[in-house]
């Protein structure tokens, strides 16, 4: 089975711009509102969208980004081989009373997103919580739903959405591949999409 490509570079680019407008519409007055992406390829979308709100709103927004890693509910039941790459996580501001948008590649089951929620508030509290997704597969496990979505995904459970960025593997495109296929990097909810 080959990968079919659903976002090309162009494509990735005109997506994040768009939801960069969608935050700063959503947001107004930027002094409250920060961007936190999550480990790995969350955090290098975040720092785009950092750039691109900045650029539309003339203001600096605070930009950090978030490891999941032992706030996942499968960590302990994972082989000790499966086990993720464990990141530093770098929010260099006080979250209290701010809107924090947080930042992934793809929302699948939402448990991933439910762990950086349960890491974000061992920093602080902030006012308000949204989700920017560069990609939406469906499957939901738990109630969660993006603010802003780059594309929705109609996909089958056993198929999986391969997210590559630039700064990581050289080139933006997003692909669907079978479930025997894992070329390239494999994004999900949580890199490897073998949430229970």
């Amino acid at each position: 089975m080959s990968e079919k490509i659903v976002l090309e570079r162009d494509e990735v680019r005109r997506t994040l711009v768009r939801i960069s407008h969608e935050i700063a519409e959503k947001n107004p007055g930027p002094e409250g509102l920060a961007l936190v992406g999550i480990h790995t390829r969350g955090a290098v979308l975040a720092k785009r969208l950092h750039a691109l709100v900045g650029e539309q709103s003339g203001f600096e927004v605070p930009l950090g980004d978030i490891d999941i890693s032992f706030y996942r509910d499968d960590v302990g039941g994972r082989d000790p081989d499966a086990q993720p790459q464990v990141h530093a996580s770098h929010l260099d501001f006080d979250l209290s009373g701010r809107t924090v948008v947080l930042v992934d590649d793809v929302l699948f089951t939402g448990r991933t997103v439910r762990a950086a929620i349960d890491a974000l508030f061992d920093y602080g509290r902030p006012a308000r919580v949204q989700l920017a997704v560069l990609c939406d597969r469906g499957h939901r496990e738990l109630p969660i739903r993006p603010d802003y979505v780059g594309k929705n995904l109609p996909t089958a459970r056993e198929e999986r959405v391969n997210v590559r960025l630039e700064e990581s593997d050289g080139v933006d495109e997003v692909t669907i591949a079978g479930s025997g296929e894992r070329a390239g990097a494999l994004a999900g909810d949580d890199e490897t999409q073998t949430e229970a």
